[in-house]
């Protein structure tokens, strides 16, 4: 017996089709899945800033730089793991937080503050060399030089916390630095931990 397709019958597959896949598009996971931020800006130190100055990442929508670093990838020979890595950096330098976390205490409110147990270089190691180097100098475009006596460094601790806890763009630098470094696990004592073990190292 030969079937005969219609317009109406193929309609109908194709709305049954879509219908059966619903569910699993639901629950799907994002695309692409987030990539680690301090592996990325590694990546970009050593392999995209050879050829790139650092764009603003406000020039791109965070799906447009999906496009453009996977476009990147063939041409830099880099994996999808190292892809995914770096379009998470620059996609965490987009969009800075500024919701500072609260916790009510009586009557008062006063900001989370949770007790590290990481030391600071641990911190500087794990989180802050991959854009600003071992010596301090920076591997990244605009990531300031943290041996300039009158840099950033010379700002009070509090200034220091409050740029590093929720990102910050150095005048004339075209990436901002991400909040707590693209390192969401910093507590407010790691951060502090880390800025005395930079003013000792690098002042």
């Amino acid at each position: 017996m030969k079937l005969l397709y219609t317009s109406k019958t193929r309609l109908f597959l194709m709305s049954l089709l879509f219908s059966l896949a619903a569910p699993g598009l639901a629950t799907a996971t994002p695309f692409p899945e987030p990539g680690d931020p301090i592996a990325g800006a590694k990546v970009w130190a050593d392999t995209c800033s050879r050829c790139h100055n650092a764009r603003n990442p406000s020039d791109l929508r965070d799906d447009q730089w999906i496009s453009t670093a996977f476009h990147m990838r063939m041409r830099a020979g880099l994996t999808g793991q190292q892809t995914r890595d770096v379009l998470t950096f620059m996609q965490d330098s987009n969009v800075p937080i500024n919701i500072k976390p609260m916790v009510f205490e009586g009557n008062s409110v006063a900001p989370v503050v949770a007790q590290s147990s990481l030391s600071g270089v641990d911190v500087y190691n794990q989180t802050c060399i991959a854009c600003h180097g071992a010596n301090g100098k920076g591997t990244v475009p605009g990531a300031p030089d943290l041996t300039d006596a009158k840099g950033v460094l010379s700002q009070t601790d509090e200034v220091l916390l409050e740029h590093i806890k929720f990102g910050f763009k150095s005048p004339g630098s075209a990436m901002a630095m991400p909040p707590k470094g693209g390192n969401k696990n910093l507590t407010d004592a790691d951060i502090n931990a880390v800025i005395q073990y930079m003013q000792e190292q690098f002042n």
